[in-house]
């Protein structure tokens, strides 16, 4: 271990102080015969005595002293100097000396070092004495066997040839440790020394292992619980029993810290359970065998206490039926502490709604041992209304104000709504400009008058994505993309601040190439309008052995949302699409399609979304209606309407379990001087997003070749139909299993909806939330098919959690 460093201050050298009074006395000298009107002794030339106008001492020369006096510095001369006030040619001055000092530590790269002085004929030298920190040599690790040392030195950041810091050296023994831990050596220590060669100034660290036993934990057990089982208890630990998904989910291991969390943890579960009394009078940890770990936990249960007797004083504004309405723990219902955290947090948003933010609420509990009863008095101090004066928005140095503006539930002079104050707040921090945002009340000179202050921390909110990405059916591909959620398109160069969202990305692969670029403004005119461009170039080679395809142009769309639930959006584009590189063997009705067409549309669509969340939906439902037509007075070569109807819904089970039900159906017809509906704006159904267990596009009517042989080519279909059915079942955290039903038609004329050639399949998947983005894994098995040809079974590789 290093020895406690002592810290040297400035020595301040004594012939310094002579020369300091002797050019103090002169100027009180000189001072006195100018108001004496006597010329007594003429000032002396500032060159001559090393000082400035002001009698201040110049400093002359700055020497830097490294100890040991024969050791290699780790730290240059230049970077001392650029640290210091103090520098050649100005004046001396020891408050500059004490700053220089404090920066100089505050570097991290010293363990002793004094500033001093010495004059000299023309000033004065200053004299920097350092004691750098010794640099690494060498890390050793002795002791390890089950574990080898080139894993162990990746737990460690003390690098040779960087200064010694024993602060990172304890850490990295720490994170040694802890690995351990992980691999199950629950007894592991380390110990680690430091080896200084004061000569040469180099340290040599090394950490000693003593690894002791590897143990899991192989069974938690309770003694004293009647009110709530083994099986509830545990599920609220941390540390679990192991099992053989331990290389995942870290089941086993026994840590000490992480055990005292899950003790307060029981206790909380009994609180919520009226428990309040709970106490955990022992618990041991025993190892009946070298490789395992037995957890026995005593517990105190106590009495289950419920609400009695509730009363409410001082309140004048609400009456106690008022009162009582807002609040769920009724006389006779089950009492705990969050319970009445959430009631006093409904009485205070209560009066909050009426600008009454300054109550207090004050609740006496009465608990009775004989009757198991809580007497609840709520006490309130209800105190002033108050509105909004100003609002004060700080923090936002690159965001501008209206768009933090813009998202605030209240103006100068509404009531100080509290709800609507933390509902701002909410509205700030989901805009994802922020790493953090406070809200809060300030008081004014004017009585009921408070400023709404908001203060917010900004982060950044552009990205560059480099990447590569695989499923069946865009097979290999790599990508780049740059977006900026809070662009501004009229702030070149800087292009930040406005709240609008710009996104570029290129994407090559094997079977497709594309390109997009994209801009949104959410706030169209000052109104919760979005308005965005989008332009776009893609290259499909996946969609068929037969043809390839390329399509690309522009679009503006615009949306709003009409409340909570309900969305529409409209979509004008303009493409080019071209069908080229067709095999001469194809089919006619693909010979037919090959060359270039443009295409003029207009999409609208209605949503209604009640998901609690976008990524892997609990509850709710989401439907949305779209059509689109084209062609006719929008011009365009393409004459075609469809129409597609998509609903889901979802089921919160017991266990985390999710049942969710997907329908899709769709109809298309061309019109006008058409009387085909082309090959792109055909249904395509089967596979990994539709229904699986079949290969992609594969679910429909097929082309007839040109011998009049029925082909393996799909034509697509104007009708279409299939659903969904999904359970998901949580294994570990981010994995879920799951098993589906999957079935559907696509018939090849439009308004025919005859479901008697319909396919249906089943499978098993594996819902995968990882750090690149959700992945899906399924494994489809066709039950009814259309085709004998098509396979037994199906595997797809997907994006996304949920469809």
């Amino acid at each position: 271990m290093l020895n406690q460093h002592l810290r040297f201050n400035r020595i301040l050298n004594p012939r310094f102080g002579q020369i300091a009074l002797l050019a103090l006395l002169t100027s009180i000298s000189f001072s006195e015969a100018q108001e004496s009107g006597k010329t007594l002794i003429k000032p002396p030339d500032a060159a001559a005595t090393g000082t400035d106008t002001n009698n201040r001492l110049i400093v002359r020369e700055i020497e830097v002293i490294y100890l040991p006096e024969k050791s290699s510095s780790s730290v240059d001369r230049s970077v001392i100097l650029s640290n210091m006030r103090t520098t050649v040619g100005q004046p001396y001055s020891l408050a500059a000396v004490e700053q220089d000092i404090k920066t100089l530590y505050a570097t991290g790269l010293f363990t002793n070092l004094r500033i001093q002085d010495e004059p000299v004929a023309d000033g004065v030298k200053v004299v920097v004495i350092v004691k750098p920190k010794s640099i690494v040599k060498e890390v050793i690790i002795i002791g390890n066997q089950a574990i080898k040392e080139k894993a162990l030195h990746k737990k460690i950041a003390s690098r040779p040839g960087e200064p010694l810091s024993e602060q990172l050296v304890s850490s990295d023994g720490q994170d040694i440790q802890d690995y351990y831990l992980e691999k199950g050596f629950d007894r592991a220590e380390v110990l680690y020394d430091i080896d200084i060669n004061d000569q040469i100034n180099r340290a040599v660290i090394t950490y000693t292992i003593q690894e002791g036993g590897k143990a899991f934990v192989r069974a938690i057990e309770f003694e004293g619980n009647e009110a709530v089982t083994d099986k509830e208890l545990r599920k609220v630990m941390k540390t679990r029993i192991k099992d053989w998904l331990t290389w995942i989910n870290k089941s086993g291991r026994m840590k000490e810290d992480q055990f005292q969390e899950d003790l307060r943890a029981i206790r909380g579960l009994y609180q919520s359970k009226g428990y309040i009394d709970v106490t955990i009078e022992d618990y041991a940890i025993q190892r009946p065998e070298a490789d395992a770990i037995n957890i026995t936990i005593t517990l105190f249960e106590g009495i289950q206490y419920s609400v009695g007797d509730v009363k409410f004083q001082e309140n004048q504004l609400f009456d106690d039926i008022k009162l009582n309405s807002v609040t769920n723990m009724k006389p006779g219902s089950i009492f705990s502490p969050e319970g009445l955290e959430a009631d006093k947090n409904a009485i205070r948003d209560l009066y909050g709604r009426k600008g009454y933010i300054d109550t207090r609420i004050y609740i006496n509990r009465e608990p009775n041992i004989q009757n198991g009863k809580m007497d609840l008095v709520y006490v309130i101090e209800e105190n002033s209304q108050s509105f909004v004066e100003k609002i004060i928005i700080q923090g936002n140095n690159q965001t501008k104000d209206k768009v933090l503006r813009r998202e605030l539930a209240l103006a100068p002079g509404d009531t100080y709504d509290s709800v609507r104050a933390d509902a701002s707040q909410k509205r700030l921090e989901n805009l994802g400009y922020f790493s953090k945002v406070d809200v809060s009340a300030q008081e004014t000179s004017v009585p009921n008058r408070k400023n709404m202050v908001v203060t917010v921390e900004e982060q950044r909110t552009g990205s560059v994505t480099f990447g590569a990405g695989f499923s069946t059916v865009d097979s290999l591909l790599g990508f780049v993309e740059l977006t900026q959620s809070n662009f501004d398109i009229a702030n070149a160069p800087k292009f930040l601040g406005a709240g609008q969202k710009f996104r570029m990305r290129l994407q090559y692969g094997i079977k497709r190439q594309d390109a997009l670029i994209s801009w949104t403004e959410p706030w169209f005119l000052n109104r919760r309008i979005s308005l965005g461009f989008d332009g776009f170039f893609n290259q499909s080679d996946f969609l068929s052995s037969e043809f390839d395809q390329r399509r690309y142009g522009g679009a503006v769309r615009v949306g709003k949302a009409l409340n909570q639930f309900w969305s529409v959006g409209m979509r004008y584009q303009f493409e080019n699409i071209e069908i080229f590189d067709v095999d001469s063997s194809a089919p006619i009705g693909i010979q037919e399609e090959e060359g270039e067409r443009t295409k003029s549309s207009v999409r609208g669509n209605i949503t209604y979304d009640t998901r609690d969340s976008p990524l892997l939906a609990r509850s709710g439902e989401r439907v949305t209606l779209t059509a689109e037509g084209s062609g006719g007075p929008l011009q365009g070569d393409t004459d075609t309407w469809s129409l597609k109807l998509e609903g889901s819904k979802y089921f919160s089970l017991p266990y985390d379990m999710i049942f969710s039900v997907r329908g899709v159906a769709g109809l298309t017809d061309s019109f006008g001087d058409s009387d085909n509906v082309p090959l792109f704006d055909r249904f395509f159904i089967g596979g990994s997003r539709s229904i699986r267990g079949f290969e992609n596009r594969s679910v429909g009517p097929n082309f007839i070749d040109s011998n009049g042989v029925l082909s393996d080519e799909p034509e697509g279909g104007k009708t279409m139909g299939y659903g969904n059915l999904e359970l998901t079942i949580p294994v570990i955290d981010r994995v879920r299993f799951a098993t589906f039903l999957d079935g559907g038609f696509n018939n090849r004329d439009s308004f025919d909806f005859d479901v008697s050639e319909y396919s249906l399949s089943t499978g098993l998947g594996l819902r995968l939330d990882l750090p690149i983005g959700p992945l899906r894994l399924d494994l489809g098995f066709p039950i009814v098919q259309r085709d004998p040809n098509d396979g037994d079974f199906e595997f797809h590789f997907d994006v996304g959690y949920q469809f």
